[in-house]
């Protein structure tokens, strides 16, 4: 699986998910998305499920900081592909955003992803690159499980809703 990243550089390097996967060549920096990429919105109004594997080899996600997500959304071309996807509720593990529903870092949206379109050893190879990466995975162990056996956005929503209420 492919994983790209839309650098808009707004957070300190040193604490940028996204720059420590391209460092690593677990993801690669890109300026546009491709028309097949799954992006990863959190606007979108189609959750991302296992039924979406078919649809594309590759993710996209926007790296920028959650104080301008808002705003980046309205003007990000990325974010008007036919091919967006919302990630279903998960919690994240950064310390920035310890057991925040949905406030994921770049990595973790993309771990997330990758777990549930099936590419679990992915995921968990992006989480090893961070201290804390264990955690997104603990935390999220028993929802990535049952997104990953989700077929349709139905099923999907029914496993957010078991879970986070």
């Amino acid at each position: 699986m492919r994983l790209e990243i839309i650098l808009l550089n707004q957070d300190d390097p040193s604490k940028c998910t996204a720059l420590k996967l391209v460092k690593f060549r677990l993801a690669i920096q890109v300026r546009t998305f491709r028309r097949q990429s799954i992006v990863l919105n959190p606007f979108s109004d189609l959750l991302l499920s296992a039924g979406d594997r078919s649809t594309s080899e590759s993710i996209c996600a926007v790296d920028c900081s959650w104080e301008n997500i808002q705003h980046i959304a309205e003007k990000e071309t990325a974010f008007r592909s036919q091919n967006n996807r919302r990630l279903p509720f998960l919690l994240a593990g950064n310390p920035t955003n310890y057991s925040k529903v949905g406030k994921l870092s770049t990595a973790e949206a993309l771990a997330g992803g990758a777990y549930i379109l099936g590419n679990k050893s992915l995921s968990t190879n992006l989480m090893n690159k961070f201290k804390w990466g264990h955690t997104f995975l603990e935390l999220n162990a028993e929802p990535l499980e049952e997104y990953s056996r989700a077929t349709n956005q139905e099923e999907v929503i029914e496993v957010e809703r078991d879970y986070f209420q």
